[in-house]
C-alpha cells in the first residue's frame, strides 16, 4: 500500500493562460479571462459573459499535429493539450514503463460536434463520425491516444461539476490500492450552445462579471478549460528520484440528494465531503490553511457552501476565495483547474484574491480574501460541488 500520492506534473489551458505559468501569472496579477462571447454563434452573445480560450479549433489541431479530417471535439483538443503538458512536466519519456491509467472528466463531451453536424447526419454520411464522438468517453479515448497509453485503465467520470475532483480521488485510490503505479487525472469541457442555453434556462447566468460570495451576486459565468495532474506512487517517485509538486492528502465525496440542480440550503453534501476528506487526511480542520471554494456566484451555491464551511470550521474559518471570477465555471473541469491552482498556492505560499467582491452576504459574516496574500501554506482544501447533489473535496499538502 502506497502511503503518499505524489503530484509530479501539471498541465492546464484556460481563459487566463495556455499553460501553468501563464495561469499563475494571471492569478497573482488579478487578470480575469471573462468577456463577451466571440466564438460561438448564439442569440445570447450580447447578454452573457463567459471565459473563452483564445485558440480556434484549427489552431488547437495544429498544436497537436492533427490532419483536417480528424474527429476531435473541442473538449478532446483542450484535454489532449493539457494532459500532454502534464506528462511533459512530470518528465515522463515512456508512458507505459509503469502501470499507467487515465481518468478524464467531462460533462459537455462532444456536444460541439453534435451541434455542428446534427442536421447533416442523415444526408451526409461523411459527417456521421462526428456524431459518433458525442459521448463523454470519446474525448477520453482521444486523450489516451495522444498520450500513447496502450494498456491499463482508461475511463471517464461525469458527475457534473464535481467530475474532475472525483477523477483525482479515484486516481489516488487506485494508486493506494496498488492497482496502478501512475494515473493522469483531470478534466476537460468546452463551451457549447447546449450548456449556454441550458444554464440560461435555469436563470443562473450573469450578464456581467461574476461575484462569488457577494450579497448582490447575479449568477455564474460559464468557462471552458482543461487541466490534468500526474499522480504517482511512492515507489515510482523513489525509483525515478522525481521532484514532487505536492501530495493528495485527503479526499471525500457525498451526495445530499436534495434537488436536481440545487444544493441543500444547509450544505449537507459539502459538509459531509469536507469531513470525509479531513478524516482520510487524518487532519483536524484547524490544519487547513486555505480553502479554494467552489464559489460559483449563484445565490444557492454560495449560501450552501458558506454554511457548510461554517459547520466544518467551527473553530475559525481559514482564508478562502473562489477563483471562478478568473476563469468562469468550467463545469466538469473545475475540480482539476482548481487543483492546479491549489498546488500553485502551496508552492508559492499565496492566497488568491476573490475578485469583484463588494458586499458581505447577509446570512453570515464571512468575507473571502480580497487581495493577494503571502502566507506560509501547508495544506489547501478545494471544494467541487455539482448538480444532482454531487459534492467532492480534495486536500492537497506539501507533505505526504
Amino acid at each position: 500500500m502506497s502511503k503518499g500520492i505524489a503530484i509530479t506534473g501539471m498541465g492546464i489551458i484556460s481563459s487566463i493562460g495556455n499553460n501553468v505559468e501563464e495561469n499563475y501569472r494571471s492569478l497573482i496579477e488579478g487578470k480575469t479571462g471573462i468577456s463577451r462571447i466571440s466564438k460561438i454563434k448564439t442569440l445570447h452573445r450580447d447578454h452573457i459573459m463567459v471565459g473563452e480560450i483564445a485558440f480556434t479549433n484549427q489552431e488547437l489541431e495544429q498544436q497537436l499535429g492533427l490532419t483536417p479530417d480528424n474527429n476531435y471535439s473541442r473538449t478532446a483538443l483542450l484535454g489532449a493539450i493539457a494532459a500532454k503538458q502534464a506528462v511533459e512536466n512530470a518528465g515522463i519519456s515512456n508512458i507505459n514503463t509503469y502501470k499507467t491509467g487515465l481518468i478524464s472528466a467531462t460533462s459537455v463531451g462532444g456536444m460541439d460536434k453534435t451541434e455542428a453536424y446534427y442536421y447533416d447526419y442523415f444526408e451526409n454520411k461523411a459527417t456521421q463520425k462526428y456524431i459518433a464522438g458525442h459521448h463523454a468517453g470519446h474525448s477520453t479515448q482521444k486523450i489516451a491516444e495522444q498520450l500513447g497509453i496502450e494498456q491499463s485503465l482508461v475511463t471517464t467520470i461525469s458527475t457534473a461539476c464535481s467530475s474532475a475532483a472525483n477523477s483525482i480521488m479515484l486516481g489516488a485510490r487506485l494508486i493506494k490500492s496498488g492497482q496502478l503505479d501512475r494515473v493522469i487525472v483531470g478534466g476537460s469541457d468546452c463551451l457549447s450552445k447546449f450548456t449556454i442555453n441550458g444554464f440560461k434556462t435555469l436563470m443562473i447566468l450573469s450578464d456581467t462579471y461574476n461575484t462569488p460570495f457577494d450579497e448582490n451576486r447575479k449568477g455564474l459565468n460559464l468557462g471552458e478549460a482543461a487541466a490534468f495532474l500526474v499522480l504517482e506512487s511512492d515507489e515510482v517517485v523513489q525509483a525515478e528520484n522525481k521532484p514532487v509538486l505536492a501530495y493528495v492528502k485527503g479526499y471525500g465525496n457525498a451526495n445530499d440528494a436534495y434537488h436536481q440542480t440545487a444544493s441543500s440550503e444547509n450544505g449537507d453534501g459539502a459538509t459531509l465531503a469536507m469531513q470525509k476528506a479531513l478524516k482520510v487526511a487524518e487532519l483536524p480542520s484547524s490544519d487547513i490553511d486555505y480553502i479554494n471554494a467552489h464559489g460559483t456566484a449563484t445565490g444557492n451555491n454560495d449560501l450552501s457552501e458558506g454554511r457548510a464551511i461554517l459547520r466544518v470550521f467551527e473553530e475559525g474559518v481559514p482564508d478562502f476565495s473562489s477563483t471562478k471570477a478568473y476563469t468562469g465555471h468550467t463545469l466538469a473541469a473545475a475540480g482539476a483547474i482548481e487543483a492546479v491552482y491549489s498546488v500553485l498556492a502551496l508552492q508559492n505560499n499565496v492566497v488568491y484574491p476573490n475578485l469583484n467582491f463588494k458586499t458581505p452576504m447577509k446570512e453570515f459574516s464571512m468575507t473571502p480574501q480580497l487581495e493577494l496574500k503571502e502566507k506560509e501554506l501547508h495544506t489547501v482544501l478545494s471544494n467541487s460541488l455539482g448538480f444532482g447533489g454531487n459534492c467532492s473535496t480534495i486536500i492537497f499538502s506539501k507533505k505526504q
